[in-house]
């Protein structure tokens, strides 16, 4: 039997799929060493340096959200540095641009990685966006469980469309951006007024997040495992042993 030919894309592809990994770790390699999340960081070389400042906090928190850190703490950095306004702005852009760059990443080079090592997963999302994929993804987003790197991975190898999943995860992130984002600028600047409105926020858009979940679900397998993680009534549970 004659042995198939390997065709150059697919070999291509897995290069092009290696270099990226690599220059990822690398990202993040770098951003760890630098301190660059961190408050000092932050009051050495963004806060009060005008637009060079905000360009180092988009960047530095684009390339954070895109590698998988929690998008809560660009939010509340940005209120430290930058003020509950501008802060909730800035940080927004980052969160969203690192989602951008989540998705077309593995739109582009990680389909056939991430659908065989979460292939159920991707089904699962798949089933749970829908017809619907604008208002669910701002659901999803308004949750107060899940990993937003993961999701942006799972819908870059699903066959939800950019837009719809782009725009809605831009809306979601709006209240807890807010809410971490007035927590920040309280700790800048001592107003325990804000930390607090800041906390209820957030409480609040995660009770609106479950509501509006409970509502619009419809028993998709992805659904049974953020019942287990929300501990919602009728979500299976393990024996105990």
């Amino acid at each position: 039997m004659a042995s198939e030919r390997i065709r150059p894309g697919v070999v291509l592809r897995g290069f092009a799929l290696l270099a990226s990994l690599v220059a990822l770790g690398w990202l993040a390699r770098w951003l760890a060493d630098a301190g660059m999340l961190s408050e000092r960081f932050i009051d050495a070389e963004v806060a009060g340096h005008g637009a060079t400042g905000y360009a180092i906090f988009l960047g530095v928190g684009a390339i954070a959200t895109a590698l998988g850190l929690p998008r809560q703490v660009v939010a509340f950095l940005g209120g430290y540095a930058f003020g509950t306004a501008v802060g909730t702005g800035l940080a927004l852009l980052a969160t969203t641009l690192g989602c951008v760059a989540t998705f077309f990443y593995a739109r582009a080079f990680a389909r056939a990685l991430v659908a065989r090592r979460f292939g159920a997963r991707v089904r699962q999302f798949d089933e749970f966006l829908g017809r619907y994929p604008f208002r669910m993804t701002v659901i999803v987003r308004l949750l107060p469980v899940g990993s937003n790197v993961l999701t942006n991975l799972l819908a870059g190898v699903s066959r939800v469309k950019a837009w719809p999943f782009l725009a809605g995860s831009a809306v979601g992130y709006v209240p807890q951006t807010l809410a971490f984002a007035l927590a920040g600028s309280g700790v800048a600047v001592a107003p325990e007024i804000e930390i607090a409105i800041g906390a209820c926020l957030f409480v609040a858009t995660a009770l609106l997040g479950i509501a509006l979940y409970r509502r619009h679900r419809h028993g998709a397998g992805l659904e049974r495992s953020i019942d287990e993680a929300l501990e919602l009534p009728g979500a299976p549970r393990e024996d105990a042993s």
